[in-house]
């Protein structure tokens, strides 16, 4: 019996040109390259200018995935991004970044789960266009964290950093296989009763500011390993695939004890895992497309490959997606 699979046909990525690395950190702030390194796995991260918004960051990702994908910005009729860090409190990025493009055709919406921005906008449009009401998406995750990091919090302004990711999302019709390309499954959760874990100091209904990044790191850590791994297996249960099938594993760069955490957990080797935490930083919403344009542009990831992309943010959200390509 065939069925419409959103199908990945194209990938894009932005990463500032100014670098941070852990020792310019240590001229600002209390901490070492040793600090940051063992906690962290983090060795530099990019920052965005002053005057590059998080919609600049996201067009240059998006114009990258469209060319990679061979189409237009005509062929596409719907934006999905994923971001915690808007240009303005109204309208959404995804209009904004509709606009920059010269799109005036179909729709735009934002999707805010923090860390997990990017998979649950990729679990949004693929609905869409699974439905039948769009043909071709343009899925982003972009951030420009900088703008909410406290710069004197040595524990959260060393692991946060700027970026955008993007991918083309196409529907075709498939079988209705599991060797079918595109995404076969995705599982999303929240639990704002631990919404305290992770936050910001403010909020336009609130105190009228955005606030900063305010985290209790321990307890992220324990609730992450425990939540993407369920992820990770919910993914793969809804199809009746093994996680030792999966050829790639593309996770949110929070950490690199959180992900050897959860390898170790489901007994994932290392070689699986697509690590980019060392030179990106935690880019948030950005951090899964990042990783996942990394392996794809230097022929890690190639064509038929299954590949699970999972995260864990604010909220708490955590999810996962589970696509051949």
């Amino acid at each position: 019996m065939s069925k419409t699979r959103s199908v990945i046909v194209g990938c894009g990525g932005y990463l500032p040109s100014k670098v941070l690395t852990n020792d310019d950190l240590a001229k600002i702030v209390d901490t070492s390259d040793e600090w940051i390194t063992t906690r962290s796995g983090i060795k530099q991260r990019h920052i965005a200018a002053d005057d590059e918004a998080t919609s600049d960051l996201a067009v240059a990702a998006a114009k990258e995935a469209l060319a990679h994908a061979s189409v237009s910005i005509e062929d596409i009729d719907l934006i999905v991004v994923g971001t915690t860090t808007p240009d303005q409190t109204l309208p959404a990025v995804a209009a904004i970044v509709q606009a920059k493009l010269g799109m005036s055709h179909g729709a735009a919406l934002d999707v805010q789960a923090v860390c997990s921005g990017f998979v649950y906008a990729l679990t949004v449009a693929d609905n869409f266009l699974t439905a039948g009401q769009f043909k071709r998406a343009l899925v982003i995750g972009a951030e420009k964290l900088s703008s909410i990091i406290d710069w004197e919090d040595r524990t959260t302004c060393v692991l946060f950093a700027d970026g955008a990711g993007a991918v083309v999302l196409e529907a075709q019709e498939g079988k209705g296989v599991n060797e079918d390309r595109g995404i076969l499954s995705s599982y999303l959760r929240c639990d704002g009763t631990l919404k305290e874990l992770i936050k910001s100091s403010g909020g336009t209904s609130t105190t009228g500011e955005p606030g900063k990044i305010q985290m209790a790191g321990r307890e992220v850590f324990r609730h992450a390993v425990t939540n993407i791994s369920e992820a990770i297996v919910a993914a793969c249960k809804q199809v009746d695939i093994g996680v030792d099938e999966v050829d790639w594993f593309v996770p949110h760069q929070a950490n690199l004890r959180i992900l050897e955490g959860t390898a170790k957990k489901l007994k994932i080797p290392h070689e699986k895992v697509v690590l980019t935490v060392a030179n990106h930083g935690n880019t948030s919403a950005a951090s899964v497309p990042l990783a996942f344009n990394t392996a794809v542009k230097d022929g890690r990831i190639q064509p038929g490959q299954l590949v699970l992309f999972e995260a864990m943010g604010g909220g708490l959200t955590w999810g996962s997606v589970l696509v051949r390509m």
